[in-house]
């Protein structure tokens, strides 16, 4: 439940509200506002569940299949520095929606629901006369659903995506339209897929701050195997589309939700956790088989999405319109990115800027541990990399989630050092970035009206076994 008088401050609630006026939210899908134009552009957003921003083939990973997404980047642009708010998934996906940080949506923690009053993109789309639609993975929360025309929920424990070319097939042919597909790969836990050629271990590329042992590569192997089944129903879509001879008219975007969920990657604000695969397709208004440098946010896209549909973006939304990119990849939109961790399983609070080159982090928790999800505690990576620490063989690189305390102030160069693993704060010819750095965020925390909250939520799982702790508050469902 959202817990207003913990997590947003009276100003912040005041200004939604306002927002939320003035939008003239809709929930009933009226189409009372600006008449919808047949050269109005559709939108189709491919959102994979946890899957790290290097694992695609477009990115270089030489082992993962992925065919369809690699076709998708050749015939549209590839962003290179695209990230998310969040590597926390429902803070995440509120935050694409409303153009917001987490923590002004008034949704910064994992399980909480898009708040009542928040301004989404989709009102504005409705109002235009768009057609709006989701399939698959949800995690928004009840009060979302009567932001769309129609929802499909995931079927339980599949892929989430067996709706997605349905949904599209069975569109209103007459009007423009939003579809958002999520997916539930690769999202834990993983089995063998009996329709997908398998990985071998062998194939597998083990990240240094993991260690190279058999049960990483299996952990890992199963993991890719779920990344191929998202790339084949990502592919069913795009020839749908073909088919309908709608794709020259269709903005699509893939991009994934939060990182990879493994030790050092999802939930931190490491570009492991953050930093996400973002390859747009849009026939006439992005470049083919182009690569972007610029730095885009997860709260750009709905400024965006308006922006290309021809409608003015609402006060609330706190990104910009990334449109200019598509055409000049080598334009400039923003000088940084920011994000946040909270709670998630685990007590956190961790802001970050990054630009093109540093990455500042600060930690509000430093006597925690970096501990991961409770599913990733509780998997045979974990737990091998437990003994290896009990034993003393763990690599320094490698200890990073067990490490307590932690710095206070965290600072990486991100061109000589891209895992992150080299913290720079405390090395004096790096001074002048660091108090840099540490002003800008602080001045962003003010901006957004980011503030300490009154009290830290405790940990709900044992961060050494993942089992739910006994005095633990029951009714969050754990599908992160």
């Amino acid at each position: 439940m959202f817990r207003a008088s913990r997590r947003l401050p009276g100003r912040l609630i005041a200004a939604v509200a306002l927002g939320v006026a003035g939008a003239a939210l809709s929930g009933g899908g009226a189409r009372g506002g600006e008449p919808a134009r047949e050269d109005r552009p559709n939108f189709i957003l491919l959102i994979a569940d946890d899957v790290g921003w290097d694992d695609i083939g477009a990115y270089g990973h030489p082992a993962i299949r992925t065919p369809n997404i690699d076709r998708l980047a050749r015939g549209g642009v590839r962003f290179d520095r695209a990230f998310l708010t969040c590597s926390t998934c429902s803070p995440s996906r509120c935050s694409i929606l409303t153009g917001r940080y987490p923590h002004a949506t008034g949704a910064p923690e994992a399980h909480d629901p898009l708040p009542r009053l928040q301004v989404t993109f989709l009102e504005r789309l409705r109002r235009a006369g768009y057609y709006t639609a989701s399939s698959g993975k949800w995690h928004l929360g009840d009060d979302a659903v009567r932001r769309f025309d129609r929802v499909k929920r995931a079927i339980g424990g599949l892929s989430g995506c067996e709706n997605w070319v349905e949904t599209l097939r069975e569109r209103p042919k007459d009007r423009p339209f939003f579809l958002w597909l999520a997916a539930n790969d690769a999202h834990r836990p993983y089995e063998r897929l009996k329709n997908y050629p398998p990985y071998a271990p062998a194939d597998v590329v083990v990240p240094p701050f993991l260690p190279d042992l058999p049960e990483v590569r299996k952990d890992l192997a199963l993991y890719y195997g779920e990344i191929t089944r998202l790339d084949d129903y990502a592919g069913r879509v795009l020839a749908e589309l073909e088919e309908q001879g709608a794709s020259g008219n269709t903005f699509v975007l893939f991009l994934s939700d939060n990182g990879r969920p493994f030790p050092r990657c999802k939930v931190t604000v490491y570009d492991s956790g953050i930093k996400t695969a973002w390859i747009v397709r849009f026939p006439g208004r992005a470049r083919v088989g182009a690569s972007c440098a610029g730095l885009v946010s997860a709260v750009d896209l709905a400024p965006t999405i308006l922006h290309l549909a021809g409608l003015k973006p609402p006060a609330t939304m706190q990104g910009r319109s990334f449109a200019a990119l598509l055409a000049d990849p080598a334009a400039n939109i923003r000088d940084e990115v920011y994000a946040e961790q909270n709670w998630h399983d685990f007590a956190a609070r961790k802001r970050a800027v990054r630009t093109t080159r540093y990455k500042y982090i600060r930690n509000f928790y430093p006597d925690l541990p970096n501990t991961p999800p409770a599913d990733t505690v509780r998997t045979l990576t974990f737990q091998a990399m437990r003994r290896l620490r009990d034993r003393g063989a763990l690599r320094p690189e490698q200890k990073d989630c067990f490490v307590r305390p932690r710095p206070a102030e965290e600072l990486y160069d991100i061109e000589a050092d891209p895992h992150e693993l080299n913290n720079l704060a405390g090395d004096p010819s790096h001074a002048g970035t660091l108090a840099t750095l540490r002003a800008t965020l602080a001045r962003w925390q003010r901006e957004t009206g980011d503030r300490e909250p009154a009290d830290r939520r405790p940990d709900e799982y044992d961060r050494e076994t993942g089992e739910r702790l006994p005095r633990a508050a029951r009714g969050h469902e754990e599908t992160h």
